[in-house]
């Protein structure tokens, strides 16, 4: 049996040289769906763990554009169409000079899981461009926006692959995106999500990721009879994700005592809440990319080149970028009484601070942990194909629904006889079965 996966992942990297993050993906979904697979024969027979990790498609293409000094300048821009047996591909597109097919890859694959857990009839999707949007004028990522759509455009539709927002792209991309696409096709379609409410976007949207992830942090303590009331926690990153969550953290009775950006982190002792939450958005519309403002604004302790785990806090909530937390970091928050790490960005652990997380604490993967914000783009596009839109209450209601659903999933396939739940194998199991099943329904496509 250990040949055997030694054996498939020995192929997988072959055929991956260097990808050192869909690599890592693979490693981690494989190994925990391995006896699960093995046990099922005509899984084996159809080949569906080789079909898995092999995109349908992928599609790179150069986008050149003209900047405010009218210089051309040419950036690279991709889309992984990673699997569409449960329905159009689904995924972010991600602006970012860190974007990699690599990267990509890992995104889509972890994407296809992440969709089949909402129930969703979604498949999994990923792109994006190493452009930055950081420093740019309005009118530059205008030009860049129209740019990338004008070949893009060719690869999507709302019954082929539906993009979302990601890093360095949210609402002013996505509306520009999205005019261009109108543009070229002629027609007005849910092409896109993460769009402007005035012409067919979702409440909450912007928040959905972070608030999954509370609703499903706070899934985690029911399994031991336990609330988020009181509970200190620390979070990473200062975007919409961070936002949403210590927006649901704090409306829930916990306090949220940390942000992070790329010149370090801040510890507030008070708890960020109020007013301190919107100033977030602040920060990030600010452009400036750092959180040492919120710092000198409120009193809080900056810990500059730090990260926050080192805090000593309940919970920990990573919420900016993949591998962000790493096995010190979780040594050292285990050391410092952390009792529950849950991923709201994807893959935020490295594999070994996942594996040590697993050992010694709760611990809950990106896949599903982060699921909100794809849910609320499949409600969305339910929206936009019946012509309606739902009350903040009625999305936020469905929301906490889904995460729901896909936590009594995690605990239907990861729990174990002595009652120990582990939410990565539950979670890849949960998320493998429903893809399998439809794969092998459609043949070999």
């Amino acid at each position: 049996m250990e040949n055997k996966f030694k054996a498939f992942m020995d192929t997988v990297r072959m055929k991956n040289p260097g990808e050192d993050e869909f690599l890592q993906a693979v490693q981690e979904v494989v190994e925990t769906v391995w006896d699960f697979y093995l046990e099922n024969p005509r899984y084996q027979k159809a080949k569906i763990l080789e079909r898995m990790t092999e995109p349908e498609r992928v599609v790179m293409f150069r986008v050149p554009w003209v900047d405010d000094k009218g210089e051309v300048q040419v950036n690279r821009g991709y889309r992984v169409e990673f699997n569409s047996a449960l329905g159009p591909y689904k995924g972010g597109l991600r602006f970012h000079p860190s974007v990699t097919l690599s990267g990509l890859k890992f995104l889509g694959f972890e994407q296809t899981f992440k969709n089949s857990l909402t129930s969703l009839p979604m498949g999994g999707g990923k792109g994006g461009s190493d452009f930055s949007p950081k420093g740019k004028s309005d009118n530059e990522i205008m030009r860049f926006c129209q740019a990338f759509m004008a070949e893009l455009f060719r690869h999507i539709g709302p019954n082929t692959d539906v993009p979302a927002g990601d890093i360095g792209v949210g609402g002013r991309e996505i509306g520009y995106l999205f005019g261009m696409y109108k543009k070229l096709r002629n027609e007005f379609t849910g092409v896109l999500t993460g769009k402007g409410r005035e012409y067919g976007g979702s409440l909450i949207r912007p928040e959905a990721t972070g608030f999954g992830a509370v609703y499903f942090v706070r899934e985690m303590l029911k399994e031991k009879n336990d609330t988020l009331k009181g509970k200190t926690i620390a979070i990473s990153g200062f975007g919409n994700v961070a936002w949403g969550a210590a927006l649901k953290a704090t409306e829930l009775g916990a306090k949220v005592v940390t942000i992070s950006g790329p010149d370090g982190y801040i510890y507030d002792a008070e708890g960020i809440s109020g007013s301190k939450i919107d100033y977030m958005l602040q920060l990030r519309a600010s452009n400036m990319d750092v959180v040492e403002p919120y710092a000198e604004k409120y009193g809080a302790e900056f810990f500059r080149g730090e990260k926050p785990w080192q805090q000593k806090v309940d919970i920990a909530i990573p919420c900016a970028i993949q591998n962000e937390l790493n096995e010190e970091d979780a040594k050292t928050l285990i050391d410092n009484g952390c009792y529950l790490i849950a991923e709201a960005s994807n893959m935020g652990c490295t594999a070994e601070a996942a594996a040590l997380a697993t050992e010694k604490v709760m611990f809950a993967p990106g896949k599903a942990v982060n699921a909100g914000g794809v849910a609320v783009s499949g409600l969305e596009m339910s929206q936009n194909s019946m012509r309606i839109s739902w009350t903040r209450e009625e999305v936020d209601e469905k929301l906490n629904q889904i995460m729901n659903n896909i936590h009594q999933s995690c605990v239907r396939y990861g729990k174990s006889p002595d009652g120990k739940i582990n939410y990565v194998k539950g979670a890849n199991i949960g998320g493998f079965v429903k893809v399998a099943e439809a794969m092998l329904a459609q043949g070999v496509v």
